[in-house]
């Protein structure tokens, strides 16, 4: 997102990542297209804000009703654009259901005004009313590795405030999520207030230039761009960036389920996920325990791909440079000592496969360490005890989640409290993820802001109006003109009776 992105491409070519095989062909949506579409939004998101939360919410369960019904169709197109196996792409689209039921559910709540009580002398006689009003236009830039989940993580709640989105998906992967948007408009007739827009850097650029508020995931480093633009126009901005996040596993933790929870965590979607576990730290007296467990699971795992849910484990990865930096990590943990007890190499052959690949015998000095791999690794490290693995698992430029393994639950929420991260979970992986209540954020370099949160999740997405209503209408008020001594020791004496909590400040 920089000068450089106006010489964007004319087309997108949307291809499987399993075989190579072209997908589609669309034409990207020029920076004028991208303006086009924000003031279509623009003029129609008076009339969704009016209908209210409740009719919102009964839009947005028509949706849900869609995906449901077109569960087939959906996932057979979700599948050829990404290679997740089945079983992944039905764990999205349920995560969109929920996500739906959710803020529909708790709509009206969360959007309900409220009236603080007035709090002192100056608006005793006042009624406060305080307002949720949304941003016109909500900017969606959404990343490649949850397609249909993150857009619908985002969407959802803007639509649900009264916003119109903007969105624009990844060029790699955008077209379940075009089709959701197409039934939108097209099959359910819902208002004309979410558009896609397709396109590279450029594209996404022109959304941040258009929108009054943006939500974006993807890369630190796009994402310290994405900030840069939107301070420049003073508009509010979520960012959900890289990760590296830790496991700590102690020594009296349930080896056979953390050893099951780090395979999935760590291998889910090939790695790809903003919270994959990344890094695993290991008391010493149950390193080599834990060890044997994990490459036991990883080695009966299946990977290639999953047409018609053919039960593989393993897809591939969506990208090439993506493959090309979990490769330059493993070749440098390899150089520097590590070895692999499992994988190591690119799969030959057609499609964007890297074997799953624990790494032992690592350290800080490494990549794998100390980087976001965002793929197929599973490196693990000795330590001497929780404080060490602490340490270590701070000492990183990211901070967006970690979990903790032990069956001393009191003292899996103490270390919790002392890592530096947005998001822990002991005893689990993803589990934070799922639970809209909570918010979803990271410290440090991992983003800006938060997502889900409860109430806080939709309210992102609003400006706050704050109304007084005089109860009381004298001609003038005590505090207006004309100034004169006699209102001053007035005022001073109802200050310090009111102010004052102590007598001899009251009466002096």
């Amino acid at each position: 997102m920089t000068a450089a992105a106006s010489s964007a491409v004319a087309e997108i070519v949307v291809a499987s990542p399993t075989d190579g095989t072209t997908l589609a062909r669309m034409a990207v949506t020029s920076p004028l297209e991208v303006a086009a579409a924000a003031e279509r939004l623009r003029a129609a998101q008076p009339d969704w804000e009016r209908r209210g939360p409740a009719g919102r919410a009964q839009a947005l369960r028509r949706l849900r009703d869609w995906l449901l019904d077109h569960e087939d169709e959906l996932l057979d197109l979700y599948q050829r654009e990404t290679g997740k196996p089945h079983q992944e792409a039905l764990l999205e689209l349920m995560t969109g259901v929920d996500i739906i039921n959710y803020y529909a559910d708790n709509a009206a709540a969360f959007l309900a005004p409220q009236t603080p009580a007035p709090h002192g002398l100056l608006t005793r006689s006042k009624r406060l009313h305080l307002f949720a009003r949304p941003h016109p236009v909500a900017g969606v830039i959404a990343p490649w590795n949850f397609p249909l989940a993150v857009v619908l993580l985002d969407a959802v709640p803007a639509l649900v405030a009264g916003c119109a989105v903007l969105l624009k998906p990844s060029e790699v992967n955008p077209l379940a999520v075009r089709r959701v948007v197409a039934a939108w408009r097209g099959e359910l007739g819902l208002p004309p207030v979410w558009e896609v827009v397709i396109g590279d850097a450029a594209t996404g650029e022109a959304v941040v230039d258009h929108a009054d508020v943006v939500q974006f995931t993807g890369s630190t480093r796009t994402g310290r761009l994405v900030a840069r633009r939107a301070a420049e126009r003073l508009i509010p901005v979520g960012l959900e960036l890289g990760g590296n996040d830790p496991m700590i596993v102690l020594a009296d933790a349930d080896l056979d389920r953390a050893a099951n929870a780090a395979v999935w965590g760590a291998l889910f979607n090939s790695g790809q996920a903003c919270v994959s576990v990344e890094r695993i730290y290991v008391e010493a007296p149950v390193h080599d325990a834990f060890v044997a467990r994990v490459v036991e699971r990883v080695e009966a795992l299946r990977q290639g791909a999953d047409d018609g849910g053919a039960g593989r484990d393993l897809g591939p990865m969506m990208t090439d440079p993506q493959i090309e930096i979990v490769a330059a990590h493993v070749d440098d943990a390899l150089r520097r000592g590590a070895r692999a007890l499992t994988g190591g190499r690119r799969v030959d052959g057609a499609g964007r496969f890297f074997p799953p690949t624990v790494l032992v015998d690592v350290d800080h000095g490494m990549d794998c360490m100390r980087e976001e791999s965002f793929g197929p690794l599973v490196p693990i490290m000795a330590v001497a005890d929780a404080d060490e693995a602490i340490e270590l698992a701070n000492d990183s430029p990211y901070g967006l989640s970690a979990t903790v393994w032990t069956r001393d639950r009191d003292r899996g929420l103490q270390i919790a409290q002392r890592l530096e991260v947005g998001g822990v979970n002991v005893n689990d992986v993803y589990a934070n993820l799922f639970a809209l209540p909570l918010p979803h954020g990271g410290w440090k370099t991992s983003g800006l802001g938060a997502r889900s949160g409860g109430a806080a999740g939709v309210l992102k997405y609003c400006r706050r109006q704050a109304v007084t209503v005089s109860r009381i209408a004298p001609r003038r008020e005590l505090v207006w003109y004309p100034y004169g001594p006699r209102t001053a020791r007035l005022v001073r004496r109802v200050t310090r009776l009111v102010g004052a909590r102590d007598r001899q400040r009251r009466l002096g």
